[in-house]
């Protein structure tokens, strides 16, 4: 394996290459065999399927981790990067830091489910103007894969990870790219278990201890329910029972009687394939000054920088163990390596790429996509508009509240 350096990325995006691709083997944490709990589905269901191997075989198969949730963690790997100083990266923030809220908090770009044409930036103001009426909002409406130059200087992370401006004033006609970079993590050879579940009460209540009413009369000294009928919310003159039947179980008091459900996998192995597409990213065009059409040397500058900073995120990811979620900690079994794909029929250039690898090979992408007049944004920050505020508000005090529904 050779290193991967910034010459070859670009002659790569110069040609015809079609993709980089890394392929990495998991094995649970706790060792070969060990179960692991993959993200459940409508109706509790994992996502399970058959898969055809290259030597024929025919396999159970799970979803251990989905594109969209690969997409979630390599954006937060780019951002713990960015706020660490590793690399310049354009980002568009709003912060609700207001007195009116119990909970203050910051979204960017890298964390809104969809990237910068997310709701909560459509909602706030920038320089005093709704963001998608100012300047630098606009730049949504016009952009498209033969004008892609404005987008690649507010949110190039967009270019790479997909964006489709469906909420913006065009509706469904608004701007759309696809994902460049897909990345997806299934366990081979899924065989589904069993998890157990049983509470002892430390306080020893029984089911039979009495039955538990809605309290009428809310107050910071007493909890929400209670034993006495005459301080129970009355329904057509009878006592509000909590839950269907008012046992000490519907307040979280008394013992779980020990069950037995369907829980977890145990798989031969985790596979997470990373698939970087240079044939969708060289569709796009980065005109500048407003011109009719790009110049070919730009544009290879620009897809350039966009395959680095896809690289980087992958490679960030990879360079921690894969915790997905509780009882879901995978680790792999090798280095991972990465692979050039070019011509049909030829093996593929391998190279290693760590994550200070990767972000170095991004930073002198960008200053030479800077150097050729490409636009890179620092942070563009919003505030949120008084109508978001309110209902944020509203939103934290239902949320709160044991009457709160969503």
């Amino acid at each position: 394996m050779q290193e991967l350096t910034l010459e070859i990325l670009r002659e790569a995006m110069a040609g015809n290459a079609a993709a980089f691709r890394c392929v990495t083997t998991y094995q649970p944490a706790g060792g070969e065999g060990d179960k692991v709990f993959p993200p459940t589905y409508e109706g509790g269901r994992y996502a399970v399927e058959k898969r055809v191997l290259p030597d024929g075989r025919i396999l159970d198969c799970v979803v251990l981790d989905s594109v969209q949730s690969q997409a979630n963690r390599m954006e937060l790997a780019l951002l713990e990067a960015r706020r660490a100083d590793r690399f310049e990266l354009p980002l568009v923030t709003v912060t609700f830091d207001d007195d009116r809220l119990q909970k203050k908090f910051k979204i960017t770009s890298l964390e809104a489910p969809h990237r910068v044409a997310d709701a909560i930036f459509r909602d706030s103001l920038y320089e005093g103007v709704i963001f998608r009426k100012s300047v630098k909002g606009k730049v949504l409406d016009n952009a498209d894969v033969t004008n892609a130059t404005e987008l690649f200087g507010l949110c190039p992370t967009a270019l790479v990870f997909g964006i489709w401006d469906s909420t913006g004033p065009r509706g469904g006609l608004g701007a759309k790219f696809q994902r460049a970079i897909v990345s997806e993590m299934i366990g081979y050879g899924a065989l589904e278990g069993v998890k157990t579940s049983s509470r002892i009460d430390p306080a020893q209540i029984t089911r039979n201890a009495g039955t538990v009413y809605e309290r009428a009369e809310k107050t910071n000294s007493s909890p929400d329910w209670t034993v006495d009928e005459g301080l129970a919310t009355q329904v057509k003159n009878q006592p509000k029972k909590v839950g269907k039947d008012g046992k000490p179980s519907e307040v979280n008091h008394g013992n779980v009687t020990p069950t037995i459900t369907a829980g977890g996998v145990t798989i031969a192995r985790a596979q997470q394939t990373t698939v970087i597409s240079l044939t969708a990213l060289r569709r796009l065009r980065f005109p500048l000054n407003g011109a009719a059409s790009s110049e070919g040397h730009v544009d290879t500058l620009a897809r350039t920088a966009l395959a680095a900073l896809g690289l980087a995120a992958a490679a960030l990811t990879r360079d921690e163990s894969a915790d997905l979620r509780s009882r879901c900690h995978l680790v792999a079994t090798s280095p991972p390596e990465w692979e050039l794909i070019d011509k049909p029929g030829q093996a593929p250039l391998r190279f290693e790429l760590s994550g200070d690898s990767a972000i170095a090979l991004l930073n002198e992408a960008i200053e030479a996509a800077k150097a050729a007049g490409l636009p890179w944004d620092g942070e563009i920050e919003l505030q949120p508009a008084d109508d978001l505020i309110e209902l944020v508000r509203r939103s934290q005090e239902l949320a709160v509240s044991s009457s709160g529904e969503e």
